[in-house]
């Protein structure tokens, strides 16, 4: 059987998506939409290219414009929203009412919420709508629910993960591999984590400390926001501890700390000589051309460690995976990994294997299973037990 997708977004991610369901989505035909009809063309002719075959098209669409996102799903089995957070109630709405089943980048949990209420009608449409997935939140709360099965009793999960240039250049050490926005985002505001088996809300560029990866080499880690999605309230009653922290070389806290000490992540505008400056613009706009590059070269670090108990006893189990950008395809380790595993969870709705409704990813499908589909692709892990 062969399925039609949609892609809404045809940027780096929303492309490494259609290139993984076209290898492994049974896909008949992909159409990657965009506001920029340039940029839709050239990620349909980039798939097209590296698997020489037709099946990816380009269509315009603007994300906002509700009547033309209908018409571009009708007909489609599963659609990709690669787009930013905010446009998603409506894409989910749009879906219910096309038939069409949902998979999102996500990218606020406020929005997801949103998104999980309308369960009901996405059961009445007979489609799923699965919010929050690629590299995170959604395959790295996967591997938190993978250790969770590995053990017996689970008691404590710890996350760890990050996006860092392989040849990192001072002074900033760091690429973006997404939209500077969504980083800044990442970047403010306050985590929520269960601590003390209750749910705990803890301030962003705290608790940094430092971890040995290997040949890797030594990264910070610290808390950010928006990591964790739905995951604490799901596992609120099993767990006394659910976090997560990110990894960046050494210098970056202290350095994007000092930052936000400042006031350059606020949306406030402030009046600088009668003229009113939004201070998030113009950090952006001073910081985008500094981390942004042409050419990437990342490596992806993940980690999870799953606390608890096996067989009677006390047992530690630390899950890593690690990608890297790859040089015969070009794509990132984070188009890899956000991209493709947000084709799994299409190929999964696709397929029948997630019911009706409305889902939080860490319970759509077994986390076991994601890990599979990433093997199949050659994105192993290793599991070792302490």
């Amino acid at each position: 059987m062969s399925h039609r997708y949609v892609i809404i977004g045809a940027g780096r991610q929303g492309t490494a998506a259609a290139y993984d369901l076209a290898r492994f989505g049974e896909a008949g035909r992909i159409v990657l939409a965009d506001a920029r009809p340039e940029v839709a063309q050239r990620a349909a002719e980039r798939v097209n290219g590296l698997l020489q075959r037709d099946v990816a098209e380009a269509a315009r669409v603007e994300a906002g414009n509700d009547a033309a996102v209908q018409s571009l799903l009708r007909g489609a089995r599963v659609a990709l929203s690669a787009v930013p957070y905010y446009f998603n109630v409506a894409i989910s709405e749009a879906c219910i009412a096309t038939g069409t089943s949902l998979c999102d980048m996500g990218g606020n949990t406020d929005v997801v919420w949103a998104q999980l209420r309308l369960d009901a009608a996405a059961r009445a449409a007979g489609v799923s709508i699965v919010p929050d997935c690629g590299m995170g939140p959604g395959l790295i709360n996967h591997m938190g629910v993978y250790v969770m099965d590995l053990l017996d009793r689970p008691r404590e999960v710890i996350l760890y993960d990050g996006c860092v240039p392989q040849r990192p250049r001072p002074p900033w050490n760091y690429q973006l591999t997404f939209h500077v926005n969504g980083l800044t985002n990442e970047y403010d505001g306050v985590a929520t984590f269960i601590r003390g088996g209750k749910l705990t809300e803890v301030p962003t560029f705290t608790e940094c400390e430092t971890l040995d990866f290997g040949p890797l080499g030594t990264f910070e880690a610290f808390v950010i926001s928006g990591s964790l999605s739905t995951t604490p309230h799901t596992h609120l009653g099993r767990l006394e501890r659910y976090e997560t922290k990110v990894l960046r070389y050494p210098g970056h806290f202290a350095t994007f700390e000092a930052y936000k000490r400042l006031g350059l992540f606020s949306e406030e505008p402030v009046t600088i000589d009668g003229q009113q400056v939004v201070p998030r613009r113009l950090y952006h706009h001073l910081l985008d051309p500094k981390i942004t590059a042409s050419q990437i070269e990342d490596v992806c670090i993940m980690r999870a460690i799953g606390i608890g108990e096996k067989d009677g006893r006390a047992a530690r189990v630390t899950v890593d995976l690690v990608d890297r950008y790859d040089p015969v395809t070009g794509f990132t380790g984070m188009e890899r990994l956000t991209g493709w595993h947000s084709a799994i969870m299409m190929a999964l709705q696709a397929s029948g294997a997630i019911a009706p409704g409305a889902h939080r990813m860490e319970q759509a499908v077994r986390a076991a299973d994601v890990m599979t589909a990433l093997e199949r692709r050659g994105i192993g892990h290793t599991a070792r037990w302490d």
